[in-house]
């Protein structure tokens, strides 16, 4: 019995395998999924049992439900999704190209330049639009990648240069966002330090279309360059024997890791962990294979944000915690251990 389904065109010039076990946990993954989205839909000031969520979602339910779970409880949930597949889907990518359990945009600063950006567009430009502020965080984290990439290439860019000049980013974006809010408005520093701590409070169809068609593109390339990340786990000269470009893809894969942070940051704001926790444990369901583990990544980045933000607004009813809150309480732990199981390395 093949392992492998294979997908090719009749000339015979596009081919991609997929292993039956990632295909395989994809679809319970989204099985899970769209039961979390069920059940998240249906709970609230005003419970609605699952049968009714699905009525209302399919157009045959009462009119009030309808209303509920279609206009105010939806976009939440669909922008959960959203968030969570960016975030998974980037650490993917970093621990991918970097070769590194440890690596994630929130660990090596990308989260943060995005986050600078964001703060300095919501404290300096009221004004402004928010529907620019996904493209403002954005330049924020491809910025932030490109300085990265600068600082850390030596006769091309070598995985662990990357990790610690990232940390060092890092530390350099939260002093930046520090000043930024103590030299603002108090009632603007009460915003954005409720942004920082990572929350889908109040969002809406606006903000779906905002970065939906960026998240959804982007993983679909990501997913194309699959091989290359790939080969790039085999070490920077077997990757080059074989003739992939190796400076080139590691590059491309930063900035689609940046752009992916950028949506994920403009809306969610800085939510910890997710793309930390989603590729470990998708690598650990479907193995080291980057065309298997990115999907998977994605679904369960969707799933951990999901259930975060379903108990944040449950939980302490009718106050509404921050999603970015439990996400911590979860990752950093996690971390620790992580730290610990790789101190001899």
């Amino acid at each position: 019995m093949k392992s492998y389904l294979s997908l090719r065109n009749k000339k015979g010039s596009f081919s991609f395998h997929i292993h039956k076990k990632s295909l395989l946990c994809a679809a319970v993954c989204l099985l899970l999924t769209a039961a979390v989205m069920v059940v998240s839909l249906g709970m609230g000031e005003m419970n609605i049992s699952p049968l009714n969520v699905v009525k209302a979602f399919l157009g045959m339910g009462e009119e009030q439900d309808a209303l509920i779970v279609t206009q105010f409880r939806l976009p939440r949930v669909v922008i959960g999704l959203l968030v969570g597949a960016a975030l998974g889907a980037a650490g993917a990518i970093l621990q991918g190209i970097v070769r590194n359990p440890l690596a994630a945009p929130d660990i090596l600063g990308v989260t943060g330049g995005a986050a600078v950006a964001a703060v300095a567009f919501l404290l300096y430009f009221e004004s402004v639009s928010i529907q620019w502020l996904p493209p403002v965080a954005f330049l924020g984290a491809t910025l932030t990648t490109l300085i990265l990439y600068a600082l850390a290439w030596k006769k091309g860019v070598t995985p662990l240069r990357l990790v610690l000049i990232g940390v060092g980013i890092k530390i350099a974006a939260s002093a930046v966002i520090t000043v930024l809010i103590l030299f603002s408005p108090f009632v603007l520093q009460n915003k954005a330090t409720l942004w920082l701590t990572g929350s889908i409070y109040g969002v809406d169809w606006n903000d779906v279309k905002m970065i939906g068609p960026w998240v959804v593109g982007l993983i679909a390339l990501a997913a194309l360059l699959a091989r290359r990340v790939n080969v790039q786990q085999l070490g920077d000269e077997v990757a080059t024997s074989v003739g992939s470009l190796v400076q080139f893809d590691r590059f491309a894969l930063l900035l689609i890791c940046a752009a992916l942070t950028g949506a994920a940051v403009s809306v969610g704001g800085e939510i910890s962990f997710v793309a930390l926790l989603a590729p470990h444990i998708a690598k650990m369901l479907v193995g080291p294979s980057f065309g298997g583990a990115l999907p998977v990544s994605a679904l369960i980045g969707s799933l951990i944000l999901l259930i975060a933000d379903l108990i944040a607004r449950t939980a302490f009813s009718p106050i509404d915690i921050p999603v970015g809150v439990f996400t911590s309480a979860v990752g950093a732990p996690f971390f620790i251990f992580l730290l610990y199981k790789n101190r001899n390395r």
